[in-house]
């Protein structure tokens, strides 16, 4: 099986998206990152759905996002609330700069120590929060560079793919896709303001758009929500 880089948080579109690239025929290799997030449990779910899937080919990276700021999720921010209906209507605090340029960066390092040419990762334009870096302009911008910037590409002996089979999906769309692979949700965090007991808040935009994914699929929601 050839390897696959799959960037991994542990939530419901990484996890659906690491089944999609073993279903595809690819070894995947998850890359995590603890990035000082508040919701650093999503850390400790991506490690134990890895456990779970008997996954031993792993990185779990720490970047210090905190030191540039510039987001609720790595500084002391209040975590907006909101409602299905508002959602959506401009790119949240939840936005980290740059994010997904530097873990993409990253996989790119280690695709190349490797020897794959192929990235995963779950980015989605349909039911999303607006962040800029989850646009497909943006994952053929990166994919572009990709193959520019490394000795491997540069000799011809590896041609980068940037895979995003979510792009186009509805979260929905994509819960049903996971059930029909076998992923058991209750594993997987989304939220960005849990408790200290890990319950999610139910009110943030990433539990907003899961709930809104399992109502869509028809299916009861496994998540522990404060209330």
């Amino acid at each position: 099986m050839s390897k696959a880089i799959v960037l991994f948080s542990g939530g419901l579109d990484s996890t659906t998206c690491l089944e999609i690239a073993r279903s595809e025929g690819f070894e995947p290799c998850p890359l995590v990152f603890s990035y000082h997030q508040r919701h650093s449990i999503e850390v400790e779910a991506a490690e134990k759905i890895i456990s779970k899937l008997g996954i031993n080919h792993y990185l779990t990276l720490k970047v210090p996002l905190q030191e540039i700021g510039g987001s609720a999720l790595t500084r002391d921010m209040e975590v907006p609330e909101y409602s299905d209906a508002e959602h959506g209507s401009e790119i949240p605090v939840t936005y980290v700069p740059a994010r997904n340029t530097i873990f993409l960066s990253y996989a790119l390092g280690w695709a190349e120590v490797l020897g794959s040419s192929d990235i995963f990762i779950g980015v989605n334009v349909v039911d999303y929060s607006g962040y800029p870096d989850c646009r497909p302009e943006y994952i053929k911008a990166f994919e572009n560079m990709a193959n520019l910037a490394t000795k491997k590409s540069a000799t011809g002996e590896l041609t980068y793919k940037i895979h995003t089979p979510l792009i186009y999906m509805s979260k929905g769309e994509i819960i049903q896709k996971g059930i029909e692979l076998g992923i058991d949700y209750s594993w997987t965090h989304s939220c960005y303001d849990p408790d200290e007991n890990g319950l999610a808040c139910g009110k943030c935009d990433s539990c907003v758009l899961r709930k809104k994914g399992f109502s869509e699929a028809g299916m009861e929601d496994p998540t522990l929500y404060r209330e």
